[in-house]
């Protein structure tokens, strides 16, 4: 079982989704995922934890920015304030800057210069996912965008993450890879015409499934839709789907046990 007690900066280690009703967004993920979601109290804006045999794999929570339901990635840093300064000085517009969240930890988000979300969290009580790697948990992270080069430098400078290119079946691909070598999230370039010039630049987030067409059949069972049916790619099975308030995320029958 994979568990995780600790991060390395740089790690994705946590994702989280805003949303405008979330009793029903609660409902969607838990019949989807199986996932067991603990609505939390009113102190803490009805921060729902999802769970999977008692760990913490996700969170859902109250929209923030209205007219924008989207899947955050948190990159697990060391000493926030610092992270946040490497970040300015390297090109990111500051959307929310460094606050404690209780004792769980603390958080900032950034736009990276080429305007893709990303939120830090320096841990405290909460380090991140306590489950990875498994159906309904969280397996991937990726950042699509056309800012290639700006990006590749940014989070070398903010978070150590060192841009690798790899194969991807004829298309560009970068893994982002702490100093030991260890691939933690990727980057695709969002090149040619298959892309929709108004999507933005973003981090896409993955969590595995062991059945990519069921879960996309279940998802639109469920109210929601499959933008990008089943497909097979080098890393497994994969597709895009939407929740029904429209949630964008993507669930993969990985081709190989992940690490």
């Amino acid at each position: 079982m994979p568990t995780v007690e600790r991060y390395p900066e740089g790690t994705p280690c946590w994702v989280d989704i805003g949303m405008p009703d979330l009793p029903a967004g609660r409902a969607f993920y838990a019949g989807l995922f199986g996932w067991e979601v603990e609505e939390g109290g009113p102190e803490i804006g009805h921060y729902s934890m999802a769970r999977l045999r008692g760990l913490d794999v996700a969170a859902l929570g109250m929209q923030q920015v209205p007219g924008v339901v989207a899947w955050t990635t948190y990159l697990a840093v060391d000493d926030l304030d610092a992270t946040v300064a490497r970040a300015e000085a390297a090109g990111a517009t500051v959307l929310a800057p460094a606050m404690d969240v209780m004792t769980f930890g603390r958080t900032a988000v950034v736009a990276d210069p080429g305007g893709a979300v990303v939120s830090f969290w320096q841990a405290g009580d909460h380090h991140g996912a306590s489950l990875v790697n498994e159906p309904g948990c969280l397996v991937w992270n990726e950042l699509t965008t056309r800012a290639v080069t700006e990006s590749l430098a940014f989070y070398e400078a903010v978070v150590g993450l060192h841009g690798h290119a790899v194969d991807m079946g004829g298309s560009s691909y970068w893994e982002l890879r702490l100093a030991d070598g260890t691939a933690v999230a990727g980057l695709m370039p969002m090149e040619g015409d298959m892309w929709p010039p108004e999507l933005p630049n973003h981090w896409m987030v993955y969590f595995a499934v062991e059945d990519t067409d069921a879960t996309a059949a279940r998802c639109v069972e469920l109210g929601g839709a499959a933008p990008v049916p089943p497909t097979d790619i080098p890393p497994g099975r994969f597709a895009v789907l939407n929740d029904p308030q429209g949630g964008t995320f993507s669930v993969i029958r990985p081709a190989e046990p992940p690490a």
